[in-house]
């Protein structure tokens, strides 16, 4: 296993080929500050670029939470024009996440509130252990959700369901999470990490051009009407039918074998 940090309060370690994309903040419960944003803007900028990796999986070193959002203390110390130029670095930290190209599972446990929910609701899949409490609080403080928040959760759960819990600013714990939809697999306590991994290990043995491909489609696909959607499944299909992948997965159906992914 190898390990890259990136700044202070990220850190990446390969397993294979899963990348495990660690906030490591302790001493702050993960919060993300703007030195943090500008971290996991990096982190995600090398990740998307590495073919190696096929699936990427978001975990935290704090017992109690995965990621409390950002860090309102050091908000508090910003004027309005910092602010303002505070607001690239952290929105392009929320857009690295939800734009990396390979499926992505997050790993929560206890808090994951505020712009810490909104980093799990930009990956592809949610592990949550039974100490989750997840929620966007911030209207609570005057602010609106700006991680994602507000377009990333109705697409999980429904409109009037996201704005009820948007509006109300409430803390969900694990059960209703998962009885919700805002996770997708609850675990026991102290079992999301191994469980991601598990999971993203299980993804990363079918074809990383297949994989790609059908995040892309997902993704593009979503929101538009069927006919539009089914045109952006075409392009993903034509981009890997003639793929190195793809031939192999076939040969090895085929000879009963384990495919060996070339990946292209």
């Amino acid at each position: 296993m190898s390990e890259q940090r990136f700044g202070e309060h990220v850190v990446v370690r390969r397993h294979e080929h899963v990348a495990e994309f660690v906030l490591d903040r302790p001493a702050a419960m993960n919060a993300v500050s703007t030195e943090m944003a500008r971290s996991i803007g990096a982190a995600c900028r090398v990740l998307g670029d590495d073919r190696d990796v096929r699936v990427t999986v978001l975990t935290s070193t704090h017992a109690r939470a995965f990621c409390v959002g950002a860090d309102l203390k050091e908000r508090n110390s910003f004027s309005d024009a910092e602010l303002v130029r505070q607001r690239p670095t952290t929105r392009a930290a929320y857009t690295g996440v939800l734009e990396l190209p390979m499926p992505t599972v997050a790993a929560v446990h206890g808090f994951a509130l505020g712009g810490g929910f909104e980093l799990a609701l930009a990956c592809d899949l949610i592990v949550a252990d039974s100490t989750a409490v997840v929620g966007l609080p911030e209207v609570s403080v005057g602010v609106i959700p700006g991680g994602g928040g507000t377009q990333l959760l109705p697409r999980r759960v429904g409109a009037a369901r996201a704005a009820e819990l948007v509006f109300s600013a409430r803390r969900v714990e694990a059960a209703e999470a998962r009885e919700l939809g805002l996770v997708d697999q609850l675990v026991e306590a102290g079992q999301d990490r191994e469980e991601a991994l598990a999971l993203a290990a299980r993804i990363a043995g079918n074809s990383p051009v297949g994989l790609r491909a059908a995040k892309r489609a997902l993704r593009l696909g979503q929101g538009l009407d069927l006919r539009a959607g089914l045109d952006v499944e075409d392009a993903a299909w034509r981009s890997v039918a003639f793929s190195g992948d793809r031939a192999e997965g076939v040969a090895a159906f085929n000879e009963k074998r384990k495919p060996e992914w070339p990946g292209e």
